[in-house]
Order: structure tokens, then sequence, then C-alpha cells
């Protein structure tokens, strides 16, 4: 060991841009291999994500008349590129829909997956920005108008499979938008979804029963 420690002490002496690349790289050689770098903003700063959403907190209106209900203030917020399928994000946003702020945070705090985390904290920055820049009053008066996601950067890899064959992976991103608008969420939030009582759910299934036919009868 001693042997080959002097050696290339003697080759690093003598001619030390002669060193081979793998004992002597440079941060160009070194910045070519593919590692997770890829993935960070860095590598992709050109694809930040959509920014129409955003385009309508800059919206100004005219202003109303007195007889006009007043119109209530909202805020639009997005979080971009989300490590987290689209597909699980569709599920967390459609559950907060109609909420209020408070017992949207409330709900997603006890949910234990990692999509419920980022639109915790894209509710709580849209809550941010409504108290700061939009003046509302009070941050507890206001609710998820609406809250959807959309499909992100999707990165592709490979994995190795047995007999030396491969198979193609995806890395997916996804986007997350909400609006949170001044007010009390409305008690249905989808029209013609109402509950029903055991009344009216009974005589709906008395008018189904006879409709029935009998099949080939006249």
């Amino acid at each position: 060991m001693s042997h080959l420690l002097r050696s290339l002490g003697r080759l690093t002496i003598s001619s030390p841009n002669r060193l081979v690349p793998a004992l002597v790289a440079s941060p160009a050689v070194t910045n070519q291999f593919h590692t997770s770098s890829t993935l960070s903003k860095k590598w992709n700063s050109h694809s930040t994500g959509p920014k129409r959403w955003l385009d309508y907190n800059k919206i100004i209106y005219p202003p109303q008349a007195a007889d006009e209900e007043p119109r209530p203030a909202f805020i639009c917020h997005q979080k971009t590129n989300i490590k987290y399928s689209p597909k699980k994000m569709w599920y967390i946003a459609s559950f907060v829909r109609g909420m209020s702020v408070d017992e949207a945070v409330k709900q997603l705090s006890f949910i234990d997956k990692k999509g419920a985390a980022a639109v915790k904290e894209a509710i709580l920055e849209a809550v941010e920005m409504a108290v700061k820049n939009h003046n509302v009053e009070f941050r507890s008066n206001l609710w998820v108008a609406e809250s959807f996601c959309g499909k992100g950067r999707v990165f592709k890899g490979f994995r190795r499979h047995g007999r030396g064959r491969f198979g193609e992976v995806e890395y997916k991103h996804s986007h997350y938008f909400v609006r949170l608008e001044e007010g009390s969420p409305p008690e249905n939030y989808y029209p013609g979804q109402e509950p029903k009582s055991g009344d009216q759910m009974l005589q709906e299934w008395l008018e189904s029963m006879r409709k029935r036919k009998v099949i080939n009868s006249l």
C-alpha cells in the first residue's frame, strides 16, 4: 500500500496534467453522470408549471351599484410539480371541495398521505395571500370554492427485469389548483345531490317499483 501511495505522489508532482480522469475529475465531467439532480430545477427551469391560473388574481372589476349584491373576494393559488400521482391527488382535491378553510385544514391533518400535506400547505399559503394582498378581514371567513389537480411533468426511467429485459418506469408529478372565496360555504356544494329524508327515499322506491314492466308483455 505504501508503494502505491509513493507512486501516486510522484505522478502528481511530475505530471499533474496527465492524471487519470477517474482520479482527478473536473466538475464538467461529474455533471454528465445521470443522477438525481436531473429532477431539480437546475435541469428543468424551463418547466415551472402553468401560469394562467394566477392571472385571475390580477383582474380589476368595475365598481358595483348600490343595489347589487356585494361581490365576495377570492384568491387563486397553485402548487406546481408535486411529486405525487395526479390520480391519487384527485381524491384529496375533491375531498376538501366546499369546506371552510379551518375544516379543510383540520381534515387534511388526519390524512396520512403525501398529497394531503401539499394540499394543506397550498391552502394555508392561499389564506396568507388573501389576508395580506386581497384585503380579506377575517382569515377564517374563507371556504374552498374550487379545488382540482392536473398532470405535471413526467420523467421516464427503466427497471431491470430477468433475462436481460427492461421495463419502463414513469415518475409522475401533479399540479394542484385552489380558489378560496370569502364568506360561508354553501350547505350543498353539488346541486341536485341534497340529502333526502326517509319519506322521500320511500316515495322514489315506490315510483321505481310501479314503473317496472314484465319483459315481452304489452
